[in-house]
């Protein structure tokens, strides 16, 4: 495979809007020695290139500095000396610290799950982080198991759809909010039970309770944070398992101890940018095992709203902050 010493990326100039964004040149990188080089031909939008792009979420050390994306699908072009399972050719995705909105980019081939034949690469670009985040979320860390009740805010998200998606498939019953009834009918299209709007004070906790009969919820995936926060703890069960995923409501809440210390409940952070190497490779290798076969037969199918150029990033970060997406903004690098 003949590789160019150029390729195009999608290059943030300054902070700013989305029309800072300038397609240019750069040298296509060269794989160290436990590395793959990766011809990526698609990829998606996350809130965290919205946050770099306005100068609030820095990179990581070790990936481009300003070129977002941080999911992909390619196909491998070049292995590092010490790479064995991969070759050339070979369909892969998975996550990286950002630098992934470029026709090229490297990563630790320990990092990447090969693509299911049959799976296009609108999709397998637009699944690495939505699908890993709701399953190291709900079944890595909050212990998912078959029977158990979730409740999922900013369900219409991209996150959020795959999160009621992995969770029925679970065997799981799954409730959810959302601001706007298009993004409710998708979630339950994706397997929600029940779910609704924003309303009154008291409104998430009345409405868990309603659906539950009175039990509560075992797991919590929040994606909104804020204000939500209380009410999210005061519709849990014993023993209930917070997962804090994001915080588009806010960064501050302001919660009664007393609720926690008396169900028992359990609140976790969690993020995949900053996670260690070893990390991200056992998150990867989760996906490919237990998500990437259901991805290949249908069982799950990712909602993709819109899909754009590489050449129209700026047009895809306007459509995530119109906040009227249902699923992901994907991007196409041909």
């Amino acid at each position: 495979m003949t590789i160019p010493a150029m390729m195009r990326a999608a290059v943030i100039t300054a902070p700013g809007g989305p029309e800072v964004f300038a397609i240019e040149q750069r040298a296509v990188p060269v794989p160290g020695p436990a590395e793959v080089l990766v011809r990526v031909r698609a990829s998606a939008i996350n809130r965290a290139d919205i946050l770099q792009r306005m100068g609030r979420y820095p990179a990581p050390a070790g990936v481009p500095a300003d070129i977002p994306g941080l999911e992909f699908a390619g196909e491998v072009m070049a292995c590092g000396a010490d790479t064995r399972d991969w070759k050339p050719g070979d369909r892969v995705c998975g996550l990286v610290g950002g630098g992934a909105h470029a026709e090229y980019l490297v990563t630790d081939a320990q990092a990447v799950a090969r693509v299911p034949d049959g799976l296009s690469w609108e999709v397998a670009g637009a699944s690495p982080e939505t699908y890993i985040t709701a399953y190291d979320a709900m079944v890595l860390q909050a212990g998912l198991t078959a029977g158990e009740t979730v409740l999922v805010h900013a369900v219409g998200s991209g996150v959020g759809l795959a999160a009621v998606q992995l969770a029925t498939a679970l065997g799981c019953t799954v409730y959810g909010t959302a601001r706007g009834a298009p993004k409710l009918d998708a979630a339950r299209g994706a397997g929600m039970r029940a779910g609704c709007q924003p309303g009154n004070e008291g409104w998430i906790t009345d409405a868990v309770m309603d659906w539950t009969s009175g039990r509560g919820v075992n797991v919590v995936v929040d994606l909104v944070g804020g204000d939500y926060t209380a009410g999210s703890l005061g519709a849990m069960a014993a023993k209930g398992r917070l997962m804090l995923i994001g915080a588009l409501a806010g960064s501050k809440a302001t919660v009664d101890l007393r609720t926690i210390l008396g169900k028992r409940l359990t609140i976790r952070g969690t993020v995949l940018r900053s996670r260690a190497l070893d990390e991200r490779v056992a998150v990867t290798t989760a996906f490919a095992l237990q998500v990437l076969p259901l991805l290949a037969s249908g069982r799950l199918i990712p909602r993709i709203d819109a899909s754009f150029p590489l050449e129209e990033i700026g047009a895809a970060h306007a459509r995530v902050e119109s906040n009227a997406t249902i699923g992901k903004v994907a991007l196409s690098i041909a």
